[in-house]
């Protein structure tokens, strides 16, 4: 397809030529310049050509005369930028000592004045000379001030003040006219100075910007809002925070164990079971299944009944033997427990699973396997070895290792057979 557009331009312009040609032919002009008793005579055409002409002459001895006087200026140039490479890499090689000269002395020209200051000042905030980063952005400010603003707010905050990052970066917040990297500086700086309001209302400016990807921009979201639910005083105030947020943010599995966990402490323990029960049908969280039977209440038989009644859609799930484990001791179901905890401990050992089965021994009235299953849960803290329990006192003689095969069907609910 270009080729026939490359054949038709070129016949345009064959076109275009013969006609000017042909109308430049019947009247070429005629043009007379005389000058201290010289004569020139000829036609327009050749006239404008020969200006032409000695228009470009002209323009090459311009040029060939000024080459000589500019090879300190290029040569300039092509050393700054350089300079400037060389310490971009050093930069993120971690050699920042190296990466803040090459920087230093790429600022030098005025073209990489800007860019060259504010990579020399991460580069001394990175080493930890975080003065020699704020004189840095002092210089970098008149050149590109708001960005010299994030970056003094990013080093700021890395130097421990976070409240004065806030400051600087509030004005901008509360006109709208703070840059995407500012956003985000704004919410690690009110995270770090506690104040979860700002942070809270800068989300979804951030959000908007687009300066994080989903997956980041979901993490740092669920961590502020963590953070706010730790941050409430009393169950009143958490239950209007709570109230108040959209539904999208109360979905994360995170967010409602914190919930849960903060409400449960102040005895709102009810609404923490709503919220962790609807969140585990919407989708399975192993976190959320172990705060699930954590969480006390004078509804425990009802709640290990549900709770059993999950181990038909997830059978292999330590998460869940440990949490059944756990009720049926505050039970006083020992020998339950032990089942369900041997089960846990045989998918995923882990220090909470060791110590409530001490605690199921300890029900049992075995002290020394009690005493055995907290110095393992000690063990596995420290990531030291854990010693076995003895096969003649495990249910059935041996721990089952093998997990327990799942039903696999396709979407029209048929089970599949197996290959």
């Amino acid at each position: 397809m270009k080729v026939w557009r490359w054949i038709l331009a070129l016949v345009i312009i064959a076109a275009l030529a013969a006609f000017c040609w042909h109308w430049v032919a019947e009247d070429p002009g005629y043009v007379l310049v005389r000058f201290r008793g010289y004569t020139l005579q000829t036609s327009l055409l050749a006239a404008v050509v020969l200006l032409l002409l000695a228009w470009a002459v002209l323009g090459a001895l311009w040029r060939a005369a000024r080459w000589p006087f500019g090879a300190f200026s290029r040569r300039h140039r092509r050393v700054s930028r350089q300079r400037l490479a060389d310490g971009l890499v050093a930069l993120m090689e971690g050699r920042h000592g190296d990466a803040e000269r090459d920087l230093h002395r790429a600022s030098r020209l005025n073209a990489l004045r800007g860019p060259a200051l504010l990579a020399a000042a991460e580069a001394a905030s990175r080493r930890g000379e975080h003065p020699r980063a704020l004189q840095a952005l002092d210089q970098a400010a008149q050149v590109a001030p708001q960005a010299a603003r994030v970056l003094r707010a990013r080093v700021l905050r890395r130097d421990g003040k976070p409240a004065e990052a806030l400051t600087l970066l509030t004005p901008e917040a509360d006109s709208g006219s703070l840059s995407p990297g500012g956003w985000r500086e704004l919410v690690l700086a009110a995270l770090a100075a506690g104040d979860m309001r700002r942070a809270r209302n800068a989300l979804e400016p951030l959000q908007k910007s687009g300066v994080m990807g989903t997956r980041a921009y979901n993490a740092l979201e669920t961590q502020v809002l963590i953070a706010s639910i730790q941050a409430a005083s009393d169950g009143a105030v958490l239950n209007a925070l709570w109230s108040q947020w959209p539904k999208a943010q109360r979905r994360a599995p995170a967010v409602v164990d914190a919930y849960a966990r903060k409400a449960a402490s102040y005895g709102l323990v009810l609404p923490a079971m709503d919220e962790v029960e609807s969140a585990l049908r919407r989708e399975w969280s192993p976190p959320l299944v172990e705060t699930y039977g954590s969480l006390a209440g004078d509804d425990l038989d009802a709640r290990l009944r549900r709770a059993e009644g999950w181990l038909d859609a997830h059978p292999n799930d330590p998460s869940l033997q440990l949490s059944l484990g756990r009720m049926c001791v505050r039970l006083k179901l020992w020998s339950r427990a032990r089942q369900y905890l041997e089960r846990s401990l045989a998918l995923a050992p882990s220090a909470s699973a060791w110590e409530a089965l001490g605690d199921a021994y300890t029900g049992l009235d075995d002290a020394a396997l009690a005493q055995r299953c907290y110095r393992n849960a000690i063990a596995m803290v420290r990531g030291d070895v854990t010693e076995p329990l003895p096969e003649t006192t495990m249910v059935g003689g041996r721990l089952d290792t093998r997990p327990i095969a799942v039903e696999e069907r396709d979407v029209h609910g048929v089970p599949r057979l197996k290959e």
